[in-house]
């Protein structure tokens, strides 16, 4: 992609289309032929019986061997696995990243792999960067090894907390435009800036927040710009769906994290992938819903300009960290923004009673060896043995089994769990929390539960079915709540839920977080598909070097 570029500030010479999306000329075609992703089928693929070079100055492997002592996994990604790793002769705690060359499918998937590298040894030391040791290369594996951080992800932070106050989201957005900025000016672009990409180095409330991953970072020339659709969907800035953009995209992924982290959603989302990207595109941003109306004017200014759908007047990363929301981090509004969050979780908890139920009923069909390990950690907290756990209960029982939660997780899970609402947790409550968090929904079973909705087994679960079957007298006498569930899991509008429905209301949540991710190809392969179809409709393409461009 050229050398890197080192500049206090960084602009593009090349603008993108305004209101045109860039897509391989297939607009004469019908079919539904995938669009390649990151261009993996124009590449040949690699002879797995040929050893391939990897890195282009690895560190010995002798030394890898001899110098490093691998543990227990701690986490796994497309091509490789990250293992605790320990310096044998400091003793230092580390993590190594081994990615299989058997899974580098194609020369793209190896200069992936190489620009990795090669962008974490151009990167300077940086506090909120995770700091790379060194890389090594043998026949089968190349092994990254870096800082060890062991705080959990801001993602879960921001999903156990619900949000964080405007003052804590200052000093995060602070800390992700600083690694912003230090990269645009040593000529990288991230291209995958969200929450899971920043792992805190411990537990601690304080704890520096580090940049761990730049699989999809790739260097930049001033002016230079690239049309390859990457990065995980809810946080796409709208000039790389249009497949023509520069580092400027890495300033609207941060606001979006900014909006995640102020509200606890996301600005722009939809269940579906064409939903997604109509949004992005339309860049509507909605400051009216709970709690916007709480947020400061500054606040909500910082978030327009990061999120502003032109990338010629979006903020530059030294001109957001330079507004005074920012700049006045530490008087900023510290007031809880917790019930307007709170009320969200209910609807979501209320829309999502009938998928409760059904992990119930799954419950039943799995075998006891199963789920005897929930029933015995249920019972091992139940201190005074009345079948009920108290938020004391949980608290003591998480620090027994040696993972201590913080006060406002377990008072995020007791209300998520607590469906009956008695404030405390019962043993069906606490296996039907457990099985969700577990993902247990085995495709086997879901036949089963889908009959016991189905009383009258016509293949479809209908309102007087549901009602029944949640059985709960605070259910609105006008059916309200019951036509609400339907309505959102209905994806016909038929006004009953056909299996299909039912299974994928099972496999896939409701939550954008979960969604969040589920990141693949098949999102970019989708999206493009159905916005060149959508986009083909009013106008006439226009033919344009080797591609084509559409209006939408």
């Amino acid at each position: 992609m050229g050398g890197c570029y080192s500049s206090p500030s960084i602009t593009t010479t090349r603008p993108p289309p305004k209101s045109l999306f860039l897509l391989p000329s297939t607009a004469d075609s019908d079919d539904e032929t995938e669009i390649p992703s990151r261009c993996s089928s124009m590449v040949a693929p690699i002879s797995p019986k040929s050893p391939v070079s990897v890195l282009s100055n690895p560190a010995s492997i002798v030394d890898f061997h001899r110098q490093y002592r691998l543990g227990r996994e701690l986490g796994r990604g497309e091509f490789g696995v990250t293992r605790l790793c320990s310096d044998v002769e400091t003793g230092r705690a580390l993590a190594c990243k081994t990615i299989s060359k058997r899974r580098l499918r194609s020369a793209v998937d190896v200069a992936d792999v190489r620009r990795e590298v090669e962008i974490m040894r151009h990167l300077p030391p940086h506090p909120n960067l995770v700091r790379f040791v060194d890389a090594y290369e043998d026949q089968d594996s190349v092994h990254l090894v870096m800082e060890l951080c062991e705080g959990g992800e801001l993602f879960d932070r921001i999903v156990a907390r619900g949000h964080y106050s405007e003052r804590a989201a200052a000093i995060v957005v602070n800390t992700i435009m600083e690694v912003v900025q230090v990269c645009h000016k040593h000529g990288v672009i991230h291209r995958d800036l969200k929450p899971e990409n920043f792992l805190f180095l411990n537990k601690s409330e304080d704890s520096p927040l580090k940049a761990i991953d730049f699989g999809l970072s790739v260097f930049f020339e001033p002016g230079e710009q690239f049309s390859e659709i990457v990065g995980s969907p809810y946080y796409m800035a709208p000039e790389v769906l249009k497949r023509n953009y520069g580092p400027e995209v890495d300033v609207w992924s941060a606001g979006i994290i900014l909006y995640i982290l102020l509200c606890g959603v996301p600005p722009f989302w939809a269940d579906s992938d064409e939903g997604i990207a109509q949004a992005i595109i339309r860049s509507v941003i909605d400051f009216n819903r709970e709690p916007w109306p709480k947020v400061s004017q500054n606040a909500k200014d910082l978030v327009k300009h990061m999120l502003d759908p032109n990338p010629n007047t979006r903020f530059t990363a030294q001109q957001v960290l330079e507004h005074p929301w920012l700049q006045n981090a530490s008087s900023a509004p510290n007031i809880p923004l917790g019930e307007a969050v709170r009320s969200r979780l209910k609807q979501f908890l209320v829309m999502n009673k009938f998928k409760k139920k059904a992990l119930r009923v799954v419950a039943d069909q799995l075998p006891s060896e199963e789920i005897n390990g929930i029933i015995q950690m249920f019972n091992m907290m139940d201190e005074d043995k009345n079948g009920n756990l108290t938020f004391e209960e949980l608290q003591e029982g998480f620090h027994k089994i040696g993972h201590p939660v913080p006060e406002p997780d377990i008072r995020m899970l007791l209300e998520a769990a607590d469906t009956d609402g008695n404030g405390t947790l019962d043993c069906d409550e606490f296996l039907t929390v457990s099985l969700h968090l577990r993902k247990v929904n085995s495709e086997q079973h879901l036949p089963q539960a889908f009959n016991y909705f189905d009383k009258n087994g016509s293949g479809y679960i209908e309102i007087d079915e549901l009602r029944e079957a949640l059985g709960d007298s605070h259910l609105d006498p006008n059916d309200k709540v019951v036509r609400e569930i339907i309505s959102d899991v209905d994806m016909d509008k038929d006004g009953k839920i056909s299996y299909h429905e039912f299974e994928a209301m099972m496999k896939s949540g409701t939550d954008w977080r979960n969604a969040s991710r589920q990141y693949s190809r098949a999102f970019y392969n989708t999206l493009s598909r159905k916005l060149l179809k959508e986009a083909s409709k009013p106008p006439r393409p226009v033919e344009h070097g080797n591609g084509v461009k559409f209006s939408i």
